[in-house]
This record gives structure tokens, C-alpha cells and sequence, in this order.
């Protein structure tokens, strides 16, 4: 992110603190306590600098390196790819282990590519790709490749039937990097499982060829939700209706119609500021899902589908999603201003609702990836702002509280999860290659 930063959040009542909350959000941050109950979550307290600096953490909690790029060697020989971002967690085979697919997001040409091995790789032009992780708690088991032959593999999703959705930021094309030989722009089906048993790579065509930034699946209806990170013009939200929903490892592949979002009376998301905005929703058809000759965002009228400035991670949590923009700067092509917004979409209702927005001025900004924690509902941002990066949780009142600062560079956070038994959160930090491991006092005080 090459913007400026150190702006302090503004506004009124809640707003001062940072984040604002709608009553809606408030319910879901209270875990199982009424709304006639005083809200009681404020954070785990401010951050302890850490003597060995590189994780600043709330008293009480611990962190461990649990690997590094460029250090750790794979079983193939190869150095640990770098650039680590979105990740998730599954259960491993044995009591207590966790299963981590992590992306890498690297680029044609970048040094230490994720290894190229039979039944892993789509283009042998590309750098990017996945790799497998198990730990055992903060211990490491074991890391393998798990995909490679992909560009910029930004974030994703996990899937209700156990595997992870990778997807590609990027349009690159042969004819716009030499090193390439196939198009790129795709999502990839990751199994930390090992059932799909293919003998190459495969891209989810279906899903669109766009700059993927992260998806979320419905686990009732088996509908896919996706956000795309572009600009010129910004990009969209859309959703996915699988001809085989809810069909296990591989269905994807069978296809199904791809939608973007439209927000009624509304260009771009950037515009609201009130918190509790609902707007309903629509859904329009994709014309060239492949963008064969037009980029996706491209092939709409003017107003005919809702823009999204730096639209990034996307998590589903119980009946919901919860869909970040991560920024929408003074100046630039976005309708409004601000530092961050958490939009709720609420399938039932086809509506989205402003939950957290934060004005620019204060300690945070650039949430990026998301995931909500296993305790009480607490939305948890990963900062990818321009200067020093937290870990962010949001209190019950609304106030953005640090959970956890990058204390060696500048390097944002990315890939937040909770293990299965919901005593660790992992996250990476990107542009030192590590991924760390978490644990504290998690339960609400």
C-alpha cells in the first residue's frame, strides 16, 4: 500500500473511538448476551513490546515463529516460498493438529517460486502458488507445495466440504508477460486432504477471470461469494450459483452462472458514511465470465452494477458474510473517503449493511484479510496500511483494539485463522516471510 497513513479516525460517539457499530453488528459481538446487557468486551489491553521485536502482544498472550520463508527448507530441497497471505486452517488427521493452506503471492520472475512438481502446477512460467502446513499447536509438523504455477495468490476461502479456494489477483496474460503461457486471473481448488488426485493444476473457469481477492461459501445453499481488488474502474462483488452446489472436492469444476453485485442507489460503496446503511441487493449476469476480450468490471453499463474501492477479504460467520473495503483515499476515482468499511450481507434479506467504518485519522487503517473469532463473534482485521501494521479486533462498543503489531518492519498482516480447537490464531507476515503463531487469554473479559 503506497499511501499515506498516521490519519486519526473521527467522528461522534462511538465513531471518536475509531470503529462505528450498528445495533445489527452489536448483537453478534455480544456473543449470547441480550441487547438489554451491558457490553463488556474492550480488548485484551494495550501491547507489550516484545523484546525479541516482531510481535507486540497483550499481556498474557505468547506468539511462536512457526516458520520462515527463505529459511525453512521443503522435503524437495527448495527453500520456503515467501510472501505468505491468506490461509486457513482444517483440522489435521490427529487430535490437535491443524492443516494450514497458505498462499503465496508472487509474481512471474520472483526469486524462490513455489517448487514445480507433477500434478501441482498450471504454468511453468509463474511463481506462485500454495503450500500445505501441519503443526501441532505452535509446533511444526511438516510444509509441502501444494499448488504452483499461479500468480499472485492473494486470498481465498474455505470450503463447507474441506478444502481451500486460491484464488489469483491478477489479469496477466502471455501477451502481457513473456514468461507466461496461459492466462491467469483464476481460482484453484486446494485439498489439504488429498482427494481431488489430479495430474495438473486446474482453474475454476466458471468463476471468472478477474484479480480475485478472496470468497466465501454459503454452507447451506453451497452459493459462492467473491470480491475482486481492482482499480480503473474499482472492482466488484459478486456470487457464483454452482450447478453442483454443496457437491464436494472438485464440483466446481462442473460450472454454473457467475453475478455481480448491484446495491440499490448506489455506484460505489465508498459513499456511505451513516452506520446501518441497508441496502437491498440484485444480482446481474456476467457476460464473458473468461473476460475474453473485456475485463470483467468492464462489460457493464454505467450504473448497472456497484463498484467497490480495494474490495478484499470476505468471511462467512454463521448466517452472514462480512465483506471488507479496505480503503477509499482523498483524491482518487472513490466516490467517498475513509480508511476501511465492513459491509454485512445478509442472503435471506439480499441486503448489505454499513457495520464498521473508520474515518480517516487514527492509529489504524487498511484492514485487508478477515476472519471472525470463535470466541463471542469478534470480527479480527489484518492491517495492511502504510506504516506499522496491527492485528485489530473490535470491541463490543465498536472501538478497534490492537491484538497484535508488526514490531520488526513495516509489512502488513495477512491470513488470520483459528485453529479448529480455537487455541491458536496464525497469521503471516507477508514481507517477512513469517508465519506465526498466536495464543492468550482468548475467552471475552
Amino acid at each position: 500500500m503506497s499511501v499515506s497513513r498516521r490519519q486519526a479516525i473521527v467522528g461522534t460517539g462511538t465513531a471518536s473511538l475509531g470503529f462505528v457499530l450498528s445495533g445489527a453488528v452489536g448483537s453478534v459481538f455480544s456473543g449470547t448476551a441480550s441487547a438489554a446487557e451491558p457490553f463488556h468486551f474492550h480488548g485484551y489491553g494495550e501491547l507489550v513490546p516484545d523484546p525479541a521485536k516482531i510481535v507486540d502482544l497483550p499481556a498474557g498472550f505468547t506468539y511462536t515463529v512457526v516458520s520462515r520463508a527463505g529459511v525453512d527448507t521443503l522435503p524437495t530441497g527448495e527453500k520456503l516460498p515467501g510472501a505468505p497471505d491468506g490461509t486457513f486452517a482444517f483440522p489435521g488427521k490427529k487430535n490437535n493438529h491443524s492443516i494450514l493452506v497458505r498462499n503465496h503471492e508472487l509474481s512471474p520472475g520472483a526469486a524462490n517460486p513455489v517448487p514445480h512438481l507433477p500434478g501441482l502446477e498450471y504454468d511453468p512460467g509463474a511463481a506462485g502458488g500454495t503450500t500445505t502446513v501441519v503443526l501441532d499447536g505452535d509446533k511444526l509438523i511438516s510444509q509441502v507445495a501444494s499448488l504452483a504455477g499461479t500468480v499472485r495468490n492473494c486470498a481465498g476461502g474455505n470450503t463447507p466440504w474441506g478444502t481451500w479456494l486460491s484464488c489469483e489477483e491478477t489479469e496477466l496474460t502471455p501477451a502481457t508477460n513473456a514468461r507466461l503461457t496461459k492466462n491467469h486471473g483464476y481460482v484453484f481448488e486446494v485439498d489439504p486432504y488429498g482427494r481431488l488426485h489430479d495430474t495438473e493444476a486446474v482453474p475454476l473457469k466458471a468463476l471468472g477471470r478477474y484479480p480475485h481477492e478472496a470468497i466465501a461459501v454459503d454452507p447451506k445453499t453451497g452459493i459462492l461469494y467473491l470480491t475482486e481488488d481492482a482499480g480503473s474502474p474499482y472492482g466488484l462483488l459478486y456470487r457464483f450459483l454452482p450447478a453442483k452446489p454443496l457437491g464436494g472436492p472438485g464440483s466446481l469444476r462442473a460450472g454454473g452462472k457467475l453475478q455481480a453485485l448491484k446495491a440499490a442507489g448506489a455506484s460505489d460503496l465508498s459513499v456511505f458514511t451513516e452506520l446501518g446503511t441497508t441496502l437491498a441487493v440484485t444480482w446481474v449476469d456476467v457476460p464473458d465470465p473468461d473476460a475474453t476480450t473485456t475485463s470483467v468490471r468492464k462489460q457493464f453499463a454505467d450504473g448497472a452494477v456497484t463498484h467497490v474501492p480495494k474490495a478484499e477479504g470476505i468471511f462467512w460467520d454463521r448466517t452472514r458474510a462480512y465483506i471488507v473495503s479496505s480503503y477509499a483515499k482523498a483524491g482518487s476515482a472513490a466516490a467517498g473517503v475513509h480508511e476501511g468499511q465492513v459491509w454485512e450481507f445478509n442472503p435471506r434479506k439480499s441486503t448489505i449493511e454499513l457495520v464498521v467504518r473508520i474515518a480517516p485519522g487514527g492509529r489504524f487503517d487498511g484492514p485487508d484479510n478477515i476472519t471472525v473469532s470463535p470466541y463471542g463473534g469478534t470480527i479480527v482485521l489484518c492491517e495492511d496500511g502504510d506504516g506499522e501494521n496491527y492485528l485489530i479486533v473490535v470491541g463490543d462498543d465498536g472501538t478497534p483494539y490492537p491484538l497484535a503489531r508488526n514490531a520488526a518492519s513495516d509489512s502488513e498482516w495477512a491470513g488470520a485463522t483459528f485453529s479448529p480447537d480455537s487455541k491458536w490464531l496464525y497469521a503471516n507476515i507477508q514481507g517477512d516471510g513469517l508465519t506465526v503463531a498466536i495464543t492468550g487469554p482468548w475467552r471475552r473479559k
